[in-house]
Parts: C-alpha cells; structure tokens; sequence
C-alpha cells in the first residue's frame, strides 16, 4: 500500500518552483503574503483587492500543477466583479516550503485562511471559498472545519478513488487510497454551494461535478460552463462564470 501511496502522490501533484507572472503583469497592485501553517512549513500568497464596489473576500486553492504564478487571469477576472481575492501555494508550490501530501494541503488551506481573516477590512462573514479541481477537494474539507459563507467548485472531482477508476483502471480500486473523498465529507456540508464544471472535460468528467452537486444537501446551484474543459475554463468561458460567481454570491443570506 505504501508504494501505491507513493505512486498516486506523483501523480496527483505537479507543483512548480518558479513563479513567472505576478499580479502586476496584469495591472493589478498586489501584497506578497508570508504565513506558517501550524506544523511549521512557511507559505507564501498573495493579497489582490476587489476592484470596484466589493462583494466579499474569496480564498483561491488552486489545483495541482503550477503555482500562484499560473493563477493571474483568476485574481484579474475575479477582483474584476468585486472579488478581494486571496491566492496561495501548497507546500511545496512555488516559494512555500516542504512537499505536497493531502493532509500538509488540508493543513496549507487552514494557515492561508487565517491569513486571509486578518488582512485590514475583511468582514468574516463574507468569505467565500473556491476550490479548482484538486484544491475543490482542498476547499471542501476546509469547509467541514470552517463553514464559510458560500463554496465554490470549479471542475471538482468526487475522490481520488474515483477518479483511478476512470484513467487507472488497470488498478484495483482497492488498492486505491480513499485520498480526497470529496464525496463523503459534501453529504455533510450545510453551507450554500455553486458547482461550476465545463462539458468538455477530459480529465475530471462532468459526472464527476454532477455527483458532487446531488450529493450536497442544499441550498446549492450548478452550472455547466458549456464548450470548456479542463485547463480553458477561463479562456473560454471566463463571462459565465464571473457572472454565476457574482450573482450567486449576490444572493447569499
């Protein structure tokens, strides 16, 4: 069990070191974060604040390959519609320490949102969580410990397990670590949850999204963002979901 642990770790993440694009390539002003999560890996983030009136404070985990560097068009569409928005790496990711493992990520989310609560002006009761592929898993646990006041998911899948099912199925399920199970942990989530999936995705099915939406016991919306897949979403379908993630936040209580 222990070598196939360590076989769905190499293939789970894929962090990158060097950072090649700042929020300032794309005209936005910026803070550089430095936090500690609480078994001593030092993390880094960053602070983008809404542009325009603001709509709440959003928490960007990211998904597994790269690092914030590849997360500028996020923090420019997002502060666009009134978004404060806070990215991070994972240990591991970028110019955060350590080495990526599920639990160190649940671990990196918490750190990153308590950072989050103490930047000036950010009122606790509006904060939102977004989660992009593995960081949806990412996001939905952190939501068990600390409801926010909506969750966002964005091309989420429904566990590890599941997802070997699809492009491992030369390996026994079994054998599979029951890593992320997203699945479970959203059946006793009650906070309000918009699941945000393109149709075209060939790395995580839009079942996969779907399975998460029926799962979740409400309030919750979902919208498929027609024409994208996994890695295009923001090229090809930025307008719909700023606009979901607007209004749907918009009608929060």
């Amino acid at each position: 069990m222990s070598a196939i642990r360590a076989l769905l770790g190499s293939l789970l993440y894929f962090p990158a070191r060097e950072i090649i694009a700042t929020p300032e390539h794309a005209g936005l002003s910026y803070r550089d974060l430095e936090f500690e999560s609480d078994d001593g890996e030092r993390l880094h983030g960053w602070w983008v604040e809404a542009r325009g009136d603001r709509r709440g404070h959003l928490l960007l985990c990211h998904g597994n390959a790269g690092n914030v560097g590849d997360r500028v068009l996020h923090a420019e569409l997002l502060t666009s519609v009134g978004f404060d928005v806070m990215l991070f790496d994972y240990r591991g990711y970028g110019r955060s320490s350590g080495r990526p493992d599920e639990y160190g990520t649940y671990r990196d989310a918490r750190a990153a949102r308590a950072c989050l609560l103490g930047q000036p002006h950010v009122d606790p009761a509006r904060v939102i969580y977004l989660g992009e592929s593995l960081g949806a898993a990412v996001a939905i646990e952190l939501a068990t410990a600390h409801p926010p006041a909506g969750l966002a998911l964005l091309s989420a899948f429904a566990s590890v397990r599941s997802m070997a099912r699809v492009h491992y199925r030369v390996i026994p399920p079994a054998l599979v670590p029951d890593a992320y199970p997203s699945l479970d942990r959203i059946r006793g989530l009650h906070v309000p949850l918009l699941v945000l999936h393109g149709d075209r995705d060939d790395i995580v099915p839009l079942a996969q999204g779907q399975e998460l939406y029926e799962a979740a016991p409400g309030p919750k919306r979902m919208c498929v963002l027609r024409g994208a897949s996994h890695n295009d979403v923001l090229e090809r379908a930025a307008t719909t979901l700023t606009t979901e993630l607007a209004e749907w936040t918009d009608g929060l209580p």
